[in-house]
């Protein structure tokens, strides 16, 4: 099914944040909304409960997906809405049902007292290894939250859309990255902010005992190489409005800062080839964790 949005729902509140943001890129695509629910079949000593049995278990889990495409339709009612249900490991599932998808969304429930979210085990093993883009959204995000204020200063979804954020590594920019982000910043016709965080190598002590500070020079070249890198993407993208931001310190203390402004944030992670472990990479996987805003995570060589 090729050209949809594809939503893992299980009937919590951050999968129904996630299936709202779904729904509204999809209006911006102009695709169908797919919304998958995975269920665990009940254990054969349960089924034999007079009130728990396999086959009303499926019903009721059925509900979850059919009600959920029901809000979908009447909220947006120019989106084709469809559900699916299939058992087993969620994270498989969801990788299977998101193949040929050009989108997978899931929820990532808000951490309580802190800015950001908590992804757990299933969400970050479909990040680790899905081929297509993977857009985590947290429990409670609106519409609203990807608007600027209107001129009264009240959260509004009929303004204009905040900036989507790129954090870029310009010793190793990918070209899969760049386009998706410049194309979201293209779809809400919002300014595309880029970040580029960098650190002081290790001989800058030793610079330092010199009596030499590079930390001028190097932040001429390093704003430098990120212009050099999005000169084409400027040219391509001519009717984007971009924002280089190259900084030292942290690149995923920059990003989350920024992130507090977007509607979106794009991070990279790079496809490893070993079949052990979760690989995500530091700062993508920060940014995960702890941006406010809805995180997109590309694939790329």
């Amino acid at each position: 099914m090729a050209r949809t949005i594809t939503v893992g729902l299980d009937g919590s509140s951050e999968s129904r944040a996630a299936a709202e943001w779904a729904a509204r890129e999809a209006t911006l695509r102009q695709v169908p909304v797919r919304l998958v629910h995975v269920w665990q079949p009940v254990p054969e000593p349960l089924t034999q409960a007079p009130l728990l049995g396999a086959e009303t278990h499926q019903h009721w889990t059925g509900r979850i997906p059919r009600d959920a495409a029901e809000g979908l339709r009447l909220r947006h009612p120019g989106i084709a809405v469809t559900t699916e249900q299939w058992p087993g490991p969620p994270a498989d599932v969801l990788l299977d049902a998101a193949g040929d998808a050009e989108l997978l969304v899931l929820g990532s429930r808000a951490l309580s007292g802190l800015a950001g979210f908590l992804v757990g085990s299933v969400g970050q093993s479909v990040v680790a290894r899905a081929k297509v883009p993977v857009v985590l959204v947290r429990a409670g995000e609106q519409a609203a939250d990807e608007h600027m204020k209107d001129p009264a200063g009240i959260p509004s979804a009929a303004t204009g859309f905040r900036p989507v954020v790129l954090g870029l590594d310009t010793g190793n920019p990918d070209g899969t990255v760049l386009s998706f982000a410049f194309d979201e910043a293209r779809r809400r016709e919002a300014a595309l902010t880029v970040v580029a965080g960098w650190n002081l190598p290790p001989s800058y002590v030793y610079s330092l005992a010199a009596g030499v500070d590079p930390r001028e020079e190097m932040s001429r070249e390093r704003a430098a190489a990120l212009t050099e890198v999005l000169r084409p993407w400027r040219e391509k993208y001519p009717d984007v409005e971009v924002t280089e931001a190259s900084r030292l310190g942290s690149p995923a203390n920059h990003l989350i800062d920024a992130a507090r402004d977007a509607s979106l944030v794009v991070v990279g992670r790079r496809v490893r080839r070993s079949p052990v472990g979760i690989h995500i990479g530091a700062v993508t996987h920060a940014v995960m964790h702890h941006a406010t805003a809805p995180v997109a995570v590309v694939a790329h060589d």
